[in-house]
């Protein structure tokens, strides 16, 4: 028995190297597919980067700095925000680097030269204003010490930033076996989970993952977080080490991004259920040092960076300049209840394209949503109807998981919960003035991206939704199977979509 079991573990072990593999094959491709800098504020969080790995802390909103600006005044695409048609002869121009058969390296040293004096004129211009560089610092740092370890490797040009995007490809690695280490805390032997959250990651088309941002980091930290929560909620007597990994993971969590507060809100409401457990039993006096080492570890890291940002911005999330400068005011109270997200039309539009920019993203391309109303609506579709199931599946107890199974899905519930509440509550709050997306006239902040940190949880519900579906399938291989047409859909519809992308003379590929 011991034997079969090391057999089956060792090839669900092979079957997760796989799969990491290709997960990592797929965002290179498609990272490489994609120009730099797209519209999601890519050129910001480059910019970040490039000051991070120069130590540069920056002290409110600042222009961007000379050296992110020669990248970005020399490598930037047109093809996101503009049409073909707009350029003379209808088409966009061939990038200035392959016009000339000049060594590369000369050709860059006088590009840079040109871009250095274009950049005492942009620095002046609003456009050119880094209005992210509130943002808290772990994803920044990161990317500093890749950026500067692709320079020592002998990286330059464009393929120096095509290293820093495709630390993506080792962040979305560590997810893969992140999630399999998470489902194999909760449901251990059951490869439909412990394999199918990994598959679905590995082949998501999650466009955040071919562009450099800071929600990329999120699910890394999160999903660490998560294991060591599950943990802590399933232990008897708790040590310090798991509350120092506990705490660390959260604080990791709170400095990759401020959307990811209300993530933190719903831990700390698991942990101090779990602290009222152990009162009941008597046992919480064994644990006190672990929940005092978790305290430290998770507030002192969060603590010291707000009150840096209260120094260098002004408040204490630094918000304040960022949202002066994109145009958004808060709504007196009483016009809150106005919001169309109240009305049923308002509501399905929210909640649609959470759904759907959750699968896939926001990216625009020759000034249109890069995106297939057919594929949206099937992933609106397949989400909500096996979040519902999920939600039912806890709902009856008659057909019920385990206890523990059930008390973390629960959990991952209120993860997903809060952060679609907490996007939602930002709708409602700001008039969005003049800026584009969202904007006054379509005034929903439902970006799937921004609540990244909880692509854990969302799946186990997602797999959850559709295992309570299929239970009463006689066949055993009904399951996987749907879901293997799920990722074959994914895969499909991705290439479709995002095909026109792969032509562009502007990506990696069209470097050689």
């Amino acid at each position: 028995m011991n034997a079969n079991g090391g057999t089956s573990k060792f090839g669900e072990n092979k079957a997760v190297f796989l799969l990491c593999l290709a997960g990592a094959i797929h965002v290179f491709i498609f990272s490489a597919a994609f120009p730099v800098f797209n519209q999601l504020d890519e050129g910001c969080h480059f910019d970040l980067v490039v000051r991070y790995s120069q130590a540069q802390l920056p002290r409110g909103l600042q222009p961007m700095c000379l050296e992110s600006s020669l990248y970005l005044l020399t490598y930037r695409s047109p093809e996101f925000m503009s049409r073909a048609q707009d350029n003379p002869g209808g088409h966009f121009p061939t990038p200035p680097w392959a016009q000339t058969a000049t060594n590369q390296a000369t050709w860059r040293e006088a590009a840079f030269q040109q871009a250095a004096g274009n950049w005492e004129t942009m620095k002046k211009l609003p456009v050119w204003t880094n209005y992210e560089t509130s943002q808290p610092p772990l994803y920044y740092v990161l990317g500093g010490l890749w950026w500067r370890a692709g320079q020592w490797l002998g990286f330059a040009g464009l393929g120096l930033v095509y290293w820093l995007r495709f630390l993506n490809v080792v962040f979305v690695t560590l997810l893969i076996w992140i999630s399999h280490r998470a489902t194999n805390e909760i449901f251990p032997g059951q490869r439909f989970f412990t394999l199918g959250v990994p598959a679905l990651i590995a082949f998501a088309p999650m466009q955040a993952f071919y562009s450099i941002q800071n929600d990329v980091l999120s699910p890394v930290c999160f999903g660490t977080a998560f294991i060591f929560l599950v943990r802590l909620w399933r232990a008897e007597n708790l040590s310090p080490s798991l509350g120092i990994a506990t705490g660390l993971s959260l604080a990791a969590t709170f400095l990759t991004k401020l959307s990811n507060v209300p993530l933190l809100a719903v831990s700390g409401i698991l942990i101090l259920l779990k602290i009222h457990q152990l009162g009941r039993t008597g046992t919480l006096r064994r644990s006190l040092p672990a929940f005092l080492f978790l305290f430290l570890c998770a507030a002192l890291p969060a603590f010291a960076w707000v009150v840096w940002v209260k120094i260098a911005f002004g408040d204490f999330t630094g918000s304040a300049a960022k949202l002066r400068f994109i145009t958004w005011t808060l709504k007196p109270f009483h016009e809150w209840w106005h919001h169309p997200l109240f009305t049923p039309v308002g509501a399905w539009t929210f909640v649609s394209q959470l759904a759907w920019t959750s699968w896939q993203g926001s990216i625009h391309w020759h000034d249109n949503l890069l995106a297939l109303p057919a594929v949206d609506a099937v992933y609106v579709m397949l989400t909500l109807c096996f979040l519902i199931f999920a939600l039912l599946g806890l709902l009856m107890r008659s057909r019920p998981a385990a206890g523990f199974q059930r008390q973390v899905l629960w959990f991952s519930f209120g993860c997903l919960a809060a952060g679609a509440g907490f996007l939602a509550w930002l709708s409602i709050i700001y008039d969005f003035g003049i800026c584009m997306d969202p904007s006054q006239e379509h005034p929903y902040f439902a970006e799937g991206r921004l609540i990244a940190g909880a692509i854990i949880p969302g799946l186990l519900l997602y797999l959850s939704g559709l295992n309570y579906l299929l239970q009463d399938a006689k066949k055993h291989w009904m399951r996987p199977a749907a879901l293997g047409l799920i990722i074959l859909f994914m895969l499909i519809s991705e290439i479709i979509t995002d095909w026109t992308v792969f032509c562009s003379q502007y990506n990696w590929y069209h470097l050689f």
